[in-house]
């Protein structure tokens, strides 16, 4: 199995909250069911729209949501001091034994 890393940095200039982030990690959630929904006529509207662009779109929103996901990690960890490595090899873990990834 080909393993991919996607690295997302720690955002600066903001002081967010678990409760904030939590908001905005629905908030970029709703755009991308709002541009899937668009994508794919669930809206009632005739889709009129170039395949190409809306895959990018899609993909836009869907590191929107990847990158708020992220920065809640950081404030779990800076706020509660969760270590984001430990919670990650137990994620890992999880994975391994659901047969979702291989050790």
């Amino acid at each position: 199995m080909e393993m991919k890393t996607i690295s997302l940095p720690r955002l600066n200039q903001l002081n967010p909250t678990l409760e904030s982030t939590a908001l905005k990690l629905m908030e970029e959630a709703g755009e991308l069911a709002q541009v899937i929904g668009k994508y794919r006529g669930l809206s009632g509207e005739k889709v009129e729209l170039d395949q190409e662009m809306v895959i990018r779109q899609i993909a836009c929103e869907l590191l929107d949501v990847a990158q708020t996901a992220v920065t809640m990690m950081f404030v779990m960890e800076e706020q509660f001091g969760v270590n984001i490595e430990s919670a990650l090899q137990e994620h890992r873990s999880k994975l391994e034994r659901k047969g979702y990834i291989s050790g």
